[in-house]
């Protein structure tokens, strides 16, 4: 549980030379969150980043002493999160790290390209001019951490930022609650989900921010058609990419998916790796 204590405690973020991302700092209850939420907040980030991996047990005790809290509210985010199912429970077993099989990702970019896309062909009958200056701002952002050409690593989180705002934005615009809810709930498969940036070929990342930029424009025009397939294609092109670089690189990945059972081994280091759209 030692390799938690950073995800958990920290705030501020530092890389490796490889573009693994860590962090440092300890980061408080922000007053706006109960103990429980930010418990769930803490440990939910642990899971999607690849911190915590599947089939991993989680100290009640331990995680209680590193986030600062009593066990009850712990106890009470980790029952919330095994009903997204995030975490899974066991009477003799206690929560522990959900594991997810190939065939659960595939199944999980499939559903999320659908809902997206759907969303894109909502939200363009409810573009107004300030929601349009919305995503072409986020666009703006998104191309000022780029214009050197490459993702540099001060930049990745900004970047990260930046892409699951617009991904929310455009969901939120599509006005059908229900499209949020079943997308939220996809996050939960951590390699599917819009938090994930694999910034290994930069030919990729500028790829996929060029889809922001059709997607923005396309909605600015109302063309919830045009926005809709390439909404559709960007979440699958993620997940083709995905596949690829688990294919090229499986040492990379700690979160790397079983055709059967959770992997319990994990690689030597202190690595997480970000990796999708």
């Amino acid at each position: 549980m030692n390799t938690l204590l950073g995800l958990l405690q920290n705030l501020n973020s530092t890389f490796t030379d490889n573009g693994y991302i860590l962090t440092e700092g300890r980061e408080a209850v922000p007053e706006n969150h109960t103990s429980s939420e930010f418990a769930a907040e803490r440990i939910r980030e642990a899971i999607l980043s690849g911190e915590l991996m599947p089939g991993e047990k989680l100290h009640q005790d331990r995680l209680a002493e590193m986030l600062g809290i009593s066990r009850t509210p712990l106890r009470a985010a980790l029952t919330s999160m095994a009903q997204t199912g995030l975490v899974s429970y066991q009477t003799n077993r206690g929560f522990y790290v959900r594991s997810f099989s190939f065939s659960d990702v595939a199944g999980a970019f499939a559903v999320r390209a659908s809902m997206e896309a759907l969303a894109c062909s909502l939200a363009a009958k409810h573009m107004t001019p300030t929601s349009i200056a919305l995503l072409q701002g986020l666009v703006a952002d998104g191309d000022r951490l780029l214009e050197s050409g490459t993702l540099l690593p001060e930049n990745l989180q900004p970047y990260r930022r930046m892409n699951v705002a617009f991904h929310t934005k455009v969901i939120e615009l599509s006005g059908n609650p229900w499209i949020r809810t079943f997308v939220q709930s996809l996050q939960n498969v951590p390699a599917a989900s819009d938090r994930i940036i694999i910034w290994r070929d930069f030919r990729v990342i500028q790829r996929s921010h060029d889809d922001h930029r059709r997607i923005a424009n396309a909605l600015a025009r109302r063309d919830g058609t045009r926005a809709a397939a390439i909404m559709h294609e960007h979440v699958t092109f993620a997940h083709e990419h995905l596949t690829a670089e688990l294919n090229a690189h499986p040492e990379d990945f700690l979160r790397l998916p079983s055709a059967d059972k959770p992997q319990k081994q994990r690689p030597s280091g202190r690595r997480i790796k970000d990796l999708s759209a």
